[in-house]
């Protein structure tokens, strides 16, 4: 059975089967939803279920908590119609025309740049270019299967190879297969691009830019994206990170902030040792953003890293002013299997 999805404020309509996710049968009629890790745990795709019933399916209460869930909002990576409905939604325009595809690809660099993160630079068929939009994920398909996400590091101007920042997850057999016995020349399958989280382009506002660990690997695609388009809108970069090793290409962003009067840094350090003889910043990456703005109602966030920074940046921004169509995330999820 099927039931007819109305999309609003766009008016669009499309016939979603019951046994269908809402966000795969809007993506099979041509319209295309926010969405980050189509698990039901980083809450990018939440949107409000205005009339109809949904089956919530396997949305985590972290990402879905009982008192939204109450109010109406549903994951569409998980939610399944059960009726007809109408949905509350933000289209993504801006995703309509680039083709998802599953790609051989060759590892052609890698280098680890702190002791537990490694740049992979993965080189893909001269044949088929990988369009793409800075900020962007890709998944590598494993021999059985089971897929692994990674934030795209580079801007789509520089599509000959694509740069990943993969931080070795204790227990994680993939990353310990990065670390330990992955080598360059290696061929590996990958499905690209996927998500939502890429920079607005016809907004003006400031834009805030929070970073925890390597949730800098997207965060630097839009960077490079926007200095390549020659924006100048003000970006205040905020990265955090457990201690100096952490901030893994520091001297990077130093030098955007150096080199464009538009572009501030500000690195911050939540367990410096002594070792690292720190005198920047200090605490949770996201509290310094509270320390510095007041007011976050004319700005546009963009957040990627753990899923605790992101809840507890979207929940705090939020009682700052910052509209909740201005916050964007890209909520890393770790599987070790």
């Amino acid at each position: 059975m099927a039931y007819k999805i109305t999309l609003t404020p766009s008016g669009h309509s499309f016939d979603a089967p019951a046994d269908e996710t809402l966000l795969n049968a809007a993506d099979q009629a041509g319209f295309k939803l926010p969405y980050g890790c189509s698990a039901g745990a980083c809450g990018a795709c939440k949107a409000k279920v205005v009339a109809g019933e949904v089956d919530h399916g396997s949305s985590q209460e972290h990402a879905l908590p009982a008192d939204e869930r109450a109010a109406g909002m549903a994951l569409m990576c998980c939610a399944k119609p059960l009726s007809d409905l109408t949905v509350e939604v933000r289209e993504v325009g801006a995703l309509s025309g680039i083709p998802v595809k599953k790609l051989p690809c060759r590892v052609q660099k890698m280098e680890r740049v702190a002791p537990d993160v490694m740049l992979l630079q993965l080189k893909l068929p001269a044949s088929e270019p990988l369009q793409f939009l800075a900020g962007q994920y890709l998944e590598f398909i494993r021999p059985d299967g089971s897929r692994r996400a990674f934030s795209i590091a580079n801007a789509p101007h520089r599509n000959e190879f694509v740069e990943l920042h993969v931080r070795l997850v204790a227990g994680g057999e993939f990353t310990t297969q990065v670390f330990e016995t992955m080598k360059e020349k290696d061929i590996l399958r990958i499905e690209a691009p996927l998500g939502s989280f890429f920079l607005r382009e016809d907004s003006a506002r400031p834009i805030i830019l929070l970073a925890g660990g390597t949730g800098f690997a997207p965060i630097k695609g839009l960077v490079e994206h926007s200095l390549h388009k020659g924006y100048t809108r003000p970006i205040h970069l905020y990265w955090g990170a457990r201690d100096k090793a952490g901030l893994y290409m520091d001297a990077l962003a130093r030098r955007w902030a150096d080199e464009h009067p538009h572009i501030q840094y500000v690195p911050v350090l939540s367990d410096a040792t002594a070792d690292d003889a720190w005198d920047g910043r200090t605490g949770l990456v996201h509290q310094a953003v509270l320390e510095d703005f007041a007011d976050l109602s004319g700005h546009e966030v963009y957040a990627c890293g753990a899923p605790a920074m992101i809840d507890a940046a979207r929940q705090d921004f939020a009682a700052r002013g910052l509209p909740e169509d201005a916050f964007f995330a890209d909520s890393f999820t770790f599987a070790t299997h």
